[in-house]
Formats: C-alpha cells, sequence, structure tokens
C-alpha cells in the first residue's frame, strides 16, 4: 500500500537530484487518485528564477498535465515546509493536501515561523500534515548546508 511515507521517499529522490547540481535540496512531489502527476526540485540558481522552488515547479506541471490551474483532489507531498510564497500557490491552486517533512522555522508558512491558514478570509484551507520521514528530511537539508560552509 502506497501511503505518506512511500511518497515522500519520492519527493526526497526529488530533493536529491536538486543537490547534485548545487541546488538546496528540496523535492516535491503531486499526487493525485494514487497517482504522481508531477515532480519537481529546486531550481533558483540553475535557473536564475526566484520562483523555483520545487512546489511551484511541480505545481505548473501538475497544471499542465491536467490542462487545469485547479489541483483539487492532489496532494503535495515536500520535503521541507512551505515558505509564503509556495503556500499562496498551494492555495490558489486548490490543492487538497500537502504532505511535508522537515519543519522551516525561518521560513515556513504552515506553523514553523507563520501560518497562513490562520486568515480568515481565504477561500481555500487545504489540509496539512507535517513531520513525515522529518528526520530523513531535516538530515538532507542540514548536511547540504554543513558542506556549504
Amino acid at each position: 500500500m502506497k501511503d505518506d511515507n512511500y511518497y515522500m521517499s519520492l519527493a526526497l529522490k526529488e530533493a536529491s537530484k536538486a543537490e547534485e547540481i548545487d541546488e538546496v535540496p528540496v523535492g516535491a512531489i503531486i499526487v493525485k487518485d494514487g497517482k504522481i502527476i508531477s515532480k519537481g526540485f529546486n531550481v533558483r540558481e540553475t535557473k536564475m528564477d526566484a520562483l523555483g522552488h520545487a512546489e511551484i515547479v511541480s505545481i505548473r506541471k501538475a497544471n499542465k498535465k491536467l490542462k487545469s490551474w485547479r489541483l483539487d483532489d492532489c496532494t503535495l507531498y515536500v520535503t521541507i515546509e512551505p515558505c509564503i510564497m509556495c503556500g499562496g500557490a498551494i492555495i490558489q491552486s486548490r490543492i487538497k493536501r500537502v504532505v511535508y517533512g522537515a519543519k522551516d522555522f525561518k521560513g515556513g508558512c504552515f506553523g514553523s515561523s507563520i501560518n497562513i491558514l490562520e486568515a480568515d478570509n481565504i477561500n481555500h484551507h487545504p489540509e496539512v500534515i507535517g513531520g513525515v520521514l522529518e528526520e530523513e528530511c531535516s538530515k538532507l537539508i542540514k548536511d547540504y548546508f554543513k558542506k556549504k560552509r
């Protein structure tokens, strides 16, 4: 049975691809009806794109594949808690569920730094689950930055 741990392990593989090209190792996948519809990893440095976060990359690919900006009934798996930019994209794309690995105390928007879901007037509130394969996700990021210092 494919569960959150299974899909997060695939997001970790995407994060490793980012690390291979010297990007911050964050990976994301989007799943609908048990099928992976998109994958992405950070490409900010490689593409010189401030929007090149793993979540945005995977949302854009999913939009294209489904031929819709709406990603209802989709789950986004991402190795680190999304930032406020990505949180906004998640809300705007109507992703049903977000599952993340490690918390981001410096920029996470689902409770670690701020919680955008506390804004009453937002018209979509995804279900958010954190801490899935947290140790593995956290280690990948920490090890990357240790090497950089």
